[in-house]
């Protein structure tokens, strides 16, 4: 019964409003062995949480197990997703299958964790996000606990067991299934006074002073197609109302506010973490009152034609894929927000002929630089007589 369950579940469920495609689906064979390991768990009748959901899946099967049923009793499942998207796809699918309630959405912090019995995480990408996660679930849950950790063994590594192992006396490996596996842990180990998050680095290159959360790209690192955009900095025009779409940590808003002092500035993400984390650098370099954070799906809460300047290093991955239809989606966002005669300045790398793009859904796109890996663009909105 509990298969048919999440059959039923599974085959229903959407990514949207992220992006979707054939190659793209909601869950995966992880959801499932997370799912079906903690149904046969003993049953305490303690609270479920669920870290990083990508769009439903854990959330809601959680729900629908009847075997779950005793843990979800406790309390609406409490659940923590990084992405707006997946927000939003999780109360979209939730809806669409009849389950408006039985859940609550959180932040990573004492609200989502506080007395869970039982947490169900998809394996994040980075170790320093693991880590984060780890610190909350032992610093926060209950003595007791037992965390699931899941995820598609070609994406796993020994450094995931290392920064459990930190943060628990006991991490088990479970045998793979249909290419997944779970890392069980308990019996919490204590934790410092201050977790470990956000980190704060000076980076004597930018002069400034960079925080990131865990789940952030780069960490306080400079990636190297921001440091690319970032060589054009003069050549950018002054903007009453400048917009860091794809913030990360926010260093593209700080560099160009500390140039435009006149600026408003939005830093703009999908991820909470990229958005806690560009707030932090705002406020560390004594820009937090120029610079407003806002987490975001692809700018859809910013009124038509209201920034006069975009700056956008897309990404090439949605999730483990390969696929340019983020960056598509972000640069069709740009055409909207941008006020006619506005400038979207795009850095990108060279091989993903981005520019056809450009032109069609902003205006027309000039080459600004080039180097062997990126190419950097600016492209002007056109004006309603255009």
């Amino acid at each position: 019964m509990a298969d048919n369950n999440l059959d039923s579940l599974f085959s229903r469920l959407r990514r949207f409003p992220d992006v979707e495609a054939a190659n793209l689906q909601a869950w995966d064979a992880t959801d499932r062995l997370l799912l079906e390991t903690a149904a046969g768990l003993p049953n305490p009748g303690g609270r479920i949480a669920v870290v990083g959901d990508r769009y439903g899946a854990l959330t809601l099967g959680a729900l629908a197990l009847e075997a779950l049923g005793g843990h979800a009793g406790a309390g609406p499942v409490r659940v923590h997703q990084d992405l707006i998207t997946g927000e939003r796809a999780l109360r979209n699918n939730a809806d669409a299958a009849g389950i408006p309630a039985g859940f609550e959405q959180l932040p990573l912090g004492a609200a989502l964790l506080e007395g869970a019995a039982v947490v169900l995480l998809q394996l994040p990408k980075s170790l320093a996000e693991l880590e984060e996660i780890a610190d909350a679930v032992a610093r926060y849950a209950a003595p007791d606990v037992v965390l699931l950790a899941g995820g598609r063994v070609k994406h796993m590594s020994l450094g995931m067991n290392a920064v459990l192992e930190r943060y628990f006396n006991e991490v088990q490996p479970q045998l793979a299934r249909q290419k997944s596996r779970i890392l069980l842990a308990g019996s919490p180990k204590p934790v410092a006074a201050a977790p470990p998050f956000p980190v704060s680095e000076e980076n004597a290159e930018l002069g400034l002073a960079v925080c990131a959360h865990g789940a952030v790209f780069a960490g306080t690192g400079l990636d190297i197609g921001t440091r690319f955009l970032l060589d054009f900095l003069p050549q950018m025009p002054a903007a009453g109302h400048a917009v860091d779409l794809g913030c990360g940590t926010g260093i593209l808003a700080a560099k160009y506010a500390q140039a435009n002092p006149g600026a408003r500035v939005t830093a703009t993400d999908q991820s909470a973490a990229a958005v806690a984390s560009a707030r932090a650098t705002a406020e560390a370099n004594g820009l937090g009152q120029q610079i407003e954070a806002l987490q975001d799906d692809a700018m859809d809460s910013l009124p038509a034609g209201s920034a006069d300047l975009i700056l956008l290093n897309p990404p090439f991955h949605v999730g483990a894929a390969v696929h340019a239809g983020a960056g598509i989606k972000l640069i069709e966002a740009a055409g909207r927000v941008l006020a006619p005669g506005g400038e979207l300045w795009t850095v990108f790398n060279s091989h993903l002929h981005y520019r056809p793009a450009l032109e069609r859904l902003v205006g027309p796109t000039r080459e600004v630089g080039r180097n062997p890996k990126f190419t950097v663009t600016a492209s002007t909105r056109k004006t309603a007589a255009e």
